[in-house]
């Protein structure tokens, strides 16, 4: 089995189509094709099941497909590990970051690390918290950030920082009578939020904290990214529910940032680590997130 085998059969299970396959390996379809009837020999199982009108995974291709991609980031790391100590870096740590955590904090945080130990590389991974989870058991990654601390076995979330829910309202809406917001006035309003699918841990959180009100919130948009929320609130399609940075690094003019009624409540960033016992290098870098303030700076 070589690499070739493994980049014709993932473009080939990511397309299900072998013409677009072939056109995306820059080769031809004959070629292609010998390709994956080799793979399948070598594994002794039919990975593709192919007519006139479709091909398809088999169980087996299912399977091999959830394989196949970490071989290539495990590869791509390696490369990057050479090129860091080419660079002049002692050793490199793995991060991953999902959710959309907060960049003021975590510029500030990343600074630090390079001020303190300049000789360590950081790799950055931006993936859902799915993915890191997967990729922190698969030791594909050594350390990451999530809103999340629904993170299952084997792996340990602890809080590094917390930023203020705030709500994000447009310039001159009438809410901004209220210097805070209570959240049943802020619940007669449309709301953008961030997405589920890919803000995972953040949404959970504003979740929790909507599910304390007694009114259904109207949600007129969910949104990928800060930026696309601050654009759509800016505009004046609807309120915004999310941290005091996110709103403070906006671009947006037209945005003023409220601070909800009540006891305030934040939205928490954890690292996320496995159990395993931390390289001397890790245990460093997470005796520094722990030594962060966290409701203020680094």
């Amino acid at each position: 089995m070589e690499l070739r085998h493994l980049r014709c059969f993932l473009a080939v299970a990511e397309e299900l189509h072998f013409a677009r396959a072939a056109e995306r390996l820059h080769i031809e379809q004959s070629p292609l094709s010998r390709a994956i009837k080799e793979l399948e020999e070598e594994l002794g199982t039919p990975l593709f099941v192919r007519t006139t009108r479709s091909t398809k995974l088999t169980h087996a291709g299912r399977l091999f497909l959830e394989h196949v991609p970490r071989v290539f980031t495990v590869l791509q790391q390696a490369r990057d590990g050479v090129r860091a100590a080419a660079n002049g870096f002692r050793s490199q740590l793995r991060v991953a970051l999902s959710d959309g955590i907060s960049p003021s904090r975590f510029s500030s945080f990343l600074a630090l690390c390079r001020q303190e130990e300049p000789e360590i590389g950081i790799r950055l991974f931006e993936v859902s918290l799915s993915q890191q989870i997967k990729g922190l058991h698969d030791d594909l990654y050594d350390v990451g950030f999530a809103q999340s601390d629904e993170v299952g076995d084997d792996i340990v979330a602890v809080p590094a920082w917390s930023d203020p829910l705030m709500v994000a309202v447009p310039a001159r809406h009438p809410i901004l009578f209220h210097k805070r917001i209570p959240v049943e006035e802020l619940l007669r309003y449309p709301l953008v939020l961030c997405d589920p699918q890919a803000c995972e841990g953040h949404a959970r959180q504003v979740e929790r904290f909507l599910r304390q009100a007694e009114a259904e919130p109207l949600v007129a948009e969910q949104v990928a990214s800060c930026d696309l929320m601050m654009a759509l609130v800016a505009a004046g399609f609807a309120l915004g529910l999310t941290g005091e940075s996110c709103i403070a690094a906006s671009r947006e003019t037209g945005v003023v940032g409220r601070p909800l009624a009540g006891c305030p409540p934040v939205l928490t960033t954890y690292l996320l680590r496995s159990t395993r016992e931390p390289s001397v290098t890790l245990a460093r870098f997470i005796e520094r997130v722990q030594g962060i303030d966290p409701l203020g700076d680094t």
